[in-house]
């Protein structure tokens, strides 16, 4: 055999790894780089799960969706959603095929690491006011101090009334932080391990200094409740009955000199409720009903009525198969048992900075496409759903012939660690299920990096998926 014949051949039978960009005409870059701009505006005004469903909901009402209790009865093409206080979400699109031959899921997450206020979280210390955090999620401590922090959440009062709150993101808004030692006094601090280094106790926010003009103790705390029930009309008991979480007040933006990645918070896995949520408005009189997830708590195991393991999701099926009249004993269970899902999860990218902690054949690359992974878990595939291989198969054709760049990969080497997504839920339902997402670098940190080209490509996946 020849050289010639040798390459022809090599062309023929190797899994081919390439650059997604390589593939893409001028054109094509242009619709990437215009999605992305979409994207990173809707990352800009949805850091939290509640403005991600908030803003979810608005983009599903522009594009014809209704809530589901508008509806006496289902027919083909109608377009419904169920908002789950306000902390998920389920879309559907119902499709030409009767319901009980199954459903097309996608299922992402809309909840990211993060720091959450304790319940009694306000103190005086020094003459310094600071609220106390519990952390939210996996995250490195250290990450989180010295760096420019929002407060965004909620604070009911038991009169029922909702008070919205989002300080640090506009420009004019005053920021706050987590102080950390300098590293003139941090010798002790800086021979511990990372892990060790900041404790979770000391994850406190600096929120003001200046005292009230008055003859009391606590006078800086005395203050900022002040300042709080001036503007939010609060006491501080009302803080019992909130939900505050502090996230980077940094934008999502563009990031490199090429433009090619997003910079931003919380992409874990906003990025893949953005790419679903905006397949799922293209979607028209699909042959299968088609039903988008939009989930909450999975960074915490999933649990809680807004998590993925409650009901509420067979609660929204249930509720379409009784709209569409054709409920009955144990069809829930049929419809779940001939059903797919892709797992919209986001994967973690090789870094070749620290590329000893994955293995390169099977990891997953910015740039290359969209990302499945057949299975997640740990070292021995603790907690997978791991995809049969039909699945895989089908997923795979559905991609290539709609000419959509897409990779498949591992969560680290063996042995180093691993993660799970929503999968596993879905999948002790009777649901195929395969994690197909977007690859990140410094996935839970407070600023992930992605590619807008993968992005383009979950879109695009996504759309495939919904429309085969």
């Amino acid at each position: 055999m020849d050289k010639k014949q040798a390459e022809e051949l090599k062309q023929k039978l190797f899994n081919k790894k390439e650059n997604g960009w390589n593939s893409k005409n001028e054109e094509e870059k242009k619709a990437i780089f215009e999605y992305a701009e979409g994207y990173m505006q809707y990352m800009n005004q949805s850091k939290t799960e509640r403005e991600i469903i908030a803003n979810s909901q608005k983009i599903a009402e522009q594009n014809g969706f209704q809530n589901i209790e508008n509806y006496s009865t289902l027919n083909k093409g109608d377009k419904v959603y169920y908002n789950n206080r306000g902390k998920s979400m389920y879309l559907a699109v119902i499709g030409e095929e009767p319901i009980e031959n199954g459903l097309n899921i996608i299922g992402a997450h809309a909840d990211s690491p993060r720091l959450d206020l304790k319940p009694n979280p306000l103190y005086e210390d020094s003459e310094f006011a600071y609220l106390k955090t519990h952390y939210y999620g996996g995250i490195k401590k250290y990450q989180w101090t010295t760096i420019p922090l929002a407060i965004h959440g909620v604070i009911v009062k038991t009169n029922g009334e909702k008070v919205v709150v989002n300080i640090g993101e506009n420009e004019k808004d005053p920021i706050f932080t987590i102080t950390d030692l300098l590293p003139h006094l941090a010798q002790d601090q800086m021979k511990k391990k990372l892990a060790e280094a900041i404790d979770g106790e000391d994850l406190n926010l600096l929120i003001g200094s200046m005292p009230i003009d008055a003859d009391v103790s606590e006078k800086v705390k005395l203050n900022i409740l002040q300042i709080l029930n001036e503007k939010y009309g609060i006491v501080e008991k009302d803080l019992l009955s909130s939900e505050i979480e502090l996230v980077p007040a940094m934008p999502c933006r563009s990031m490199g000199l090429d433009y090619s990645m997003i910079a931003g918070y919380g992409q874990d896995d906003k990025i893949c409720v953005y790419a679903s949520l905006t397949a799922l408005m293209q979607i028209q009189n699909p042959f299968k009903t088609a039903v988008c997830i939009i989930s909450d708590k999975e960074e915490i195991g999933s649990m809680g009525n807004t998590g993925m393991e409650s009901h509420e999701f067979d609660t929204f099926i249930s509720e379409i198969l009784n709209k569409l009249q054709v409920n009955k004993p144990n069809l829930l269970d049929k419809v779940f048992c001939h059903s797919k899902m892709l797992s919209a999860d986001v994967d973690a990218a090789l870094d070749p900075i620290y590329a000893n902690v994955s293995e390169r054949n099977n990891a997953s690359y910015l740039g290359r496409g969209i990302a499945l992974n057949k299975y997640t878990g740990a070292r021995g595939k603790s907690g997978a759903s791991d995809a049969n291989a039909e699945f895989v198969a089908e997923v795979r054709k559905i991609f290539e012939d709609n000419d959509i760049r897409y990779q498949m990969g591992e969560l680290g080497k063996v042995d180093v660690g691993g993660g799970g997504t929503i999968a596993y839920i879905l999948a002790n339902k009777g649901i195929d299920v395969i994690d197909c997402g977007v690859p990140v670098l410094s996935m839970h940190a407070p600023y992930e990096v992605t590619s807008k080209l993968d992005l383009h490509e979950a879109y695009r996946a996504y759309m495939a998926f919904w429309n085969h």
